[in-house]
């Protein structure tokens, strides 16, 4: 029993370390402390290229220019690389008002390919900025001018809020889908920014000054490019950082089907990441003797939000069943302590920044959510997804 007693209650510590991450980040979001200082104000808004690289989207690339064309100002340019297309996305493109370049290798897929082409052909004549910009997100008004101003006052990379949306008439899996990804790319980055530490790279909304994002690997197939080109920038001395002021919004799938292709390759993306990356930043942390690498890697190493509850219920479950046969109450009383603490995290975060997003209804979906993943985990060890892979659109307006 005494063997049964550490094991439960090793596990229970260890996964004590992700939930405190994510409680602590959650409730310094809440809190009403004051922004950053706005050295972007002290810039005026400098010559910016936004690069949007485009794999057949013609449905819905336009709705996404017309949105960053009205922020471009003298000297301002909009590429869009069209990239293995088999569709007009660049006759659409271009008809919308972009510059359109086209790339075709279909040896060489991927988001990471395309952006390297796009920089080549920026580099004969190099901006201040490049903003990088996906083609099925839309970029609110005055964004762009926000982190570009930013990343040139401070010289490092700009993240904006990058939010995904509820398809019209969706399901309560989307909705909590929605709650997920509001958690971690806006309320968990803004917990982090008012510690003064950095943020992750979450896909779109990215501003870089020219010297940083051309010497910057980008040419691969990998799947969550902008979170390790993210890790990458951090390690080599240009943390990047977070503009809670600036959003860009982007739709979730409606159809079942791509939407669980699509969260198939974020998680396991992340989960790859985290797997492979965490070790080295905290080895780089220590190395360097720097703080923000090690507040990286404690932020990345907590996994998707659903395989952490997943992970967290089934432990309460062992534990449980351990008590009842005889062994200790502490790790069963330590899990209900870690099980509060995400519901305040969780619950905190959708009062304060998601109630108009995500109906209060759509909440008791959550369980069913969850169990809806365990596939998906299970298939993670030996059927991982390694290969970058369209998500299929239907043409709806953002509503």
């Amino acid at each position: 029993m005494l063997f049964l007693n550490l094991l439960l209650l090793s596990l229970a510590g260890l996964l004590l370390i992700p939930v405190l991450v994510v409680f602590g980040e959650c409730a310094l979001a809440l809190l009403p402390l004051p922004t950053a200082r706005r050295l972007r104000e002290r810039r005026e808004h400098p010559r910016t290229a936004v690069l949007m690289p485009a794999h057949n989207e013609s449905i819905g690339i336009g709705a996404a220019i017309a949105t960053i064309l009205p922020q471009l100002q003298a000297g301002d340019r909009l590429l869009v690389v069209a990239d293995n297309c088999t569709d007009n996305t660049a006759e659409v493109a271009y008809s919308a008002g972009a510059e359109v370049i086209e790339r075709h290798n279909s040896d060489l897929r991927g988001k990471g390919y395309a952006l390297d082409f796009g920089l080549q052909h920026l580099a004969q004549n190099p901006p201040e900025v490049v903003v990088m910009a996906d083609a099925d997100c839309w970029m609110d008004a005055g964004a762009l001018s926000e982190i570009a101003r930013l990343s040139i006052a401070t010289r490092r990379p700009v993240q904006s809020v990058y939010l995904m949306e509820p398809p019209p008439r969706h399901s309560p899996a989307s909705a909590v889908s929605s709650l997920a990804f509001l958690v971690k790319n806006q309320v968990r980055l803004l917990g982090l920014s008012r510690l003064g530490m950095p943020s992750l790279l979450t896909g779109t909304g990215m501003a870089f000054p020219w010297e940083v994002i051309c010497q910057s690997p980008l040419a691969s197939g990998n799947i969550v490019e902008d979170m390790q080109l993210g890790l990458d920038l951090a390690i080599a001395g240009h943390p990047p950082l977070f503009c809670p002021t600036a959003h860009v919004v982007g739709l979730l799938p409606a159809r079942q089907t791509s939407a669980d292709s699509q969260r198939t390759r974020w998680e396991h993306g992340h989960l790859h990441t985290l797997i492979t990356q965490v070790p080295r930043l905290l080895q780089e942390g220590i190395r360097q003797g720097r703080i923000d690498l090690l507040a990286i890697a404690l932020d990345l190493a907590v996994p998707p939000l659903s395989l952490l509850v997943m992970v967290w219920g089934l432990l309460l479950g062992l534990s449980a069943i351990a008590v009842w046969l005889g062994a200790a109450v502490f790790p069963a009383a330590l899990l209900v302590a870690q099980g509060c603490l995400l519901l305040g995290a969780i619950s905190g975060a959708w009062v304060r920044f998601g109630m108009d997003l995500i109906p209060a209804r759509a909440l008791l979906s959550i369980p069913l959510y969850i169990l809806h993943k365990i596939p998906r985990y299970l298939a993670f060890p030996s059927r991982r997804q390694t290969e970058w892979i369209r998500t299929d659109r239907e043409s709806e307006a953002r509503s």
